[in-house]
């Protein structure tokens, strides 16, 4: 064959047809496979599901019938009802304290002294000065007596009777002035002696004996701080208030319970004292104030506190544990078990609530046996199997206790 020769002519095979034929293939074997995987799924549902009738385990408590305290909640801080910090009102060497630190004192008790001998001095001074200024106007008015009976028999100048008269006056007021004058020298030497201002607690000792001390000193010697009684400022929001201001204005006695910050133990009980008469507008809350005997003294100054505070009583309410409750888009509801061991959805409206106790206000009645552990894996009619969680409990823990 010529090397020139036209190979355009030649007849060429067709590429599209393998195209095709692949195409095809891929075709049926997908269809295989779709309609061997449809058979599998069939005979699947054919089956009987061993597991869509198996009881779901669950824990169990009964509704009742009873009282439901209704509290309000808040944050306080413990104030004393008094704070004082006992400074001395004279200067001196401070040559005694009487005090332990940290001890109960009562008003007027003695807690230090100060140097009183400069203050002795002027206590003398001041009633030597007296004595001196009394016989001048005892002597002025026996003048003046003398004079007075002379210008009845004219033999003395009227002139003179008055210049005696006016002498006595004058020395009357001396004596009022050396009166007030040991008054005062006798006031700075009792002062001489610090006593407790208040009934309360005293505090670590700011000074030691051997100082000399001054009126002036800002520190003072030590704070007192009345414990018994002893007050809790907290705060309430405002949208409660209403409530209070009318049990408030009834007269009636708001008991209020402190609690540690954790809110499990009981500090004191004491009882509404004072409401602010105004709302703090950055936190739309209203400032209260309650007072506590404090007998044991668990409540110490600046201490935080949870406070409950006892508003109402609910009577005759039905009581749910709060763990049934159940919170959904339509709102709140309950699991409730029927008779043949199935449940049902019921809803519910709670009321207020005390602890792990709610008052159910519309959609129970009393004794109703509701789910309060494996609610998560119950549905409409689902069977149930009640178990008691305290008997399942035990093996665990007496095999621990081995």
């Amino acid at each position: 064959m010529n090397k020139d020769q036209d190979y355009s002519a030649l007849p060429r095979r067709p590429r599209w047809r393998w195209a095709t034929i692949l195409a095809l293939l891929a075709a049926a074997g997908g269809y295989y496979f779709y309609q061997a995987g449809r058979q599998h799924q069939e005979n699947a549902d054919s089956r009987p599901n061993q597991y869509e009738n198996t009881p779901v385990s669950v824990a169990v408590a009964l509704t009742r019938q009873g009282d439901l305290p209704i509290y309000l909640n808040g944050l306080g801080t413990v104030t004393p009802l008094h704070t004082v910090t006992v400074r001395s009102r004279v200067d001196g060497e401070l040559i005694r304290v009487a005090f332990t630190e940290g001890q109960a004192v009562r008003q007027g008790e003695l807690l230090a002294e100060i140097d009183p001998r400069p203050y002795q001095v002027a206590v003398q001074q001041a009633e030597g000065q007296l004595l001196r200024d009394e016989a001048l106007l005892k002597n002025a008015e026996i003048d003046q007596d003398r004079y007075q009976t002379l210008l009845e028999q004219d033999s003395i100048a009227a002139q003179q009777t008055a210049t005696q008269a006016a002498l006595v006056k004058q020395y009357r007021g001396t004596v009022e002035i050396d009166r007030a004058q040991l008054d005062n020298a006798k006031l700075q030497l009792s002062y001489a002696r610090i006593t407790a201002p208040v009934s309360g607690r005293i505090g670590l000792r700011l000074v030691d004996q051997g100082n000399m001390v001054r009126a002036g000193d800002v520190n003072g010697l030590a704070v007192i701080t009345q414990v018994q009684p002893i007050s809790v400022v907290f705060s309430l929001p405002e949208d409660d208030i209403p409530a209070v201001m009318r049990r408030w204005r009834s007269g009636d006695t708001l008991v209020i319970d402190a609690y540690d910050r954790a809110g499990q133990q009981k500090l004191a009980s004491g009882k509404l004292l004072a409401v602010d008469n105004q709302i703090d507008a950055s936190t739309g809350t209203l400032k209260l104030k309650a007072q506590f005997d404090n007998e044991d003294r668990t409540l110490f100054a600046n201490q935080f506190v949870n406070i409950k505070m006892r508003l109402d009583t609910l009577r005759a309410a039905t009581l749910a544990p709060s763990a049934a409750i159940q919170h959904g888009a339509n709102g709140a509801f309950v699991y409730l078990v029927k008779d043949d061991n199935s449940v049902t959805v019921r809803r519910v409206k709670p009321g207020p609530a005390d602890g792990e106790t709610v008052a159910i206000l519309e959609g129970l009645a009393s004794n109703d046996k509701l789910v309060i552990d494996g609610a998560d894996k119950l549905r409409e009619g689902s069977q149930v199997k009640v178990i008691d969680k305290t008997k399942a409990a035990a093996p665990a823990t007496g095999k621990a206790a081995n």
